[in-house]
């Protein structure tokens, strides 16, 4: 019991010693933000303090929590300043519900605003920054929150369950895990988002609306259809989404406008849907699936195993 109390005591010790050499760093570069820009944009009025606050969100705050943090950190405060430090644990939610809304406003401003670019670039000229620009640093915060959660658990699993630190560490992993699932769900709608605005852009027209709410994009890639009747196979682009599937051609390729673009020939939705593999089971090259829609039978081919097996566990969990 002995033993197993001392090489507790090592790792907890040294993942203590790590958690707080990574806070100094990650302070240092919270530092450049608020001092070269916040501080000084706020006195002299370069950006208005409605963009101001949409630009750097919570980060003033955030980069006091860790202040704080890094404060009983240093005094070997773990249990204090951990409970301490989980109650604005929420600030790095609210960061991140707002990064997509920094990110193009910053852009914006970039593109508008002749005096904040020239401000930008100089400031990020200085030695302290190291080459490093605004956009670099910006989502630093998440990346920090991530590590937080390793170190947080690391230090419960190494500390004694009779010791009355276990407890406060037994909640600071716990408000950590939920804070990043809230920031997880965050960043896949907003790639989810970027998906479906990417295929939209890649379909000719409007006809097809992709942005509906709620729709998840999952997959996509060339399938070779099957004609029911002795014609030749039809390669076709197939863009898988949670509630439809759309089958796209490429648009001539001598079109003045839409020759990089694919034309949506069809869209099947997929709530009737019955998926089945027809071969493919064995170790053979390729195989065909075979989807049947109320009105419509559909045999896709692909002369790839992987390819094929892929594609029937994506539609048979999109169908499901």
């Amino acid at each position: 019991v002995e033993d197993q109390r001392a090489r507790w005591e090592r790792k907890r010790s040294r993942t203590a010693k790590e958690l707080l050499e990574t806070e100094h760093k990650y302070l240092e570069q919270l530092d450049l933000v608020v001092t070269y820009f916040v501080t000084i944009l706020k006195a002299k009025g370069t950006l208005k303090p409605a963009v101001l606050e949409i630009v750097f969100g919570p980060l003033e705050s955030i980069y006091s929590a860790s202040h704080v943090l890094s404060f009983h950190l240093e005094r070997g405060n773990l249990g204090p300043g951990l409970e301490c430090f989980c109650q604005n644990l929420d600030l790095y939610g609210r960061y991140a519900e707002n990064l997509e809304q920094a990110n193009k406003t910053l852009k914006e401003q970039l593109r508008k605003n002749k005096s904040f670019r020239r401000f930008k670039k100089l400031q990020e000229s200085r030695p302290q920054f190291q080459g490093r620009e605004l956009e670099d640093l910006l989502p630093l915060p998440l990346q920090r929150l991530h590590q937080y959660k390793h170190f947080f658990r690391d230090l419960l699993e190494n500390t004694s369950p009779d010791s009355a630190e276990h407890l406060k560490l037994a909640k600071a992993v716990k408000s950590v895990f939920e804070i990043s699932q809230w920031v997880q769900v965050i960043t896949e709608k907003r790639e989810n988002s970027l998906q479906l605005l990417r295929v939209q852009k890649l379909l000719k027209g409007q006809k097809t609306q992709i942005l509906t709410p709620g729709r998840w994009y999952i997959r996509e890639g060339w399938l070779l259809v099957v004609p029911s009747k002795g014609e030749e196979l039809k390669r076709r682009m197939f863009f898988l989404f949670s509630d439809i599937l759309i089958a796209a051609k490429p648009c001539h390729p001598l079109h003045p406008l839409n020759s990089h673009k694919l034309a949506c020939q069809a869209v099947y939705p997929l709530h009737q849907c019955t998926v089945d593999k027809v071969f493919g089971h064995t170790r053979s090259q390729g195989g065909l699936l075979s989807l049947s829609f109320p009105h419509k039978a559909l045999l896709l081919m692909s002369s790839d195993q992987q390819d094929i097996n892929d594609w029937y566990q994506s539609l048979t969990a999109a169908v499901r």
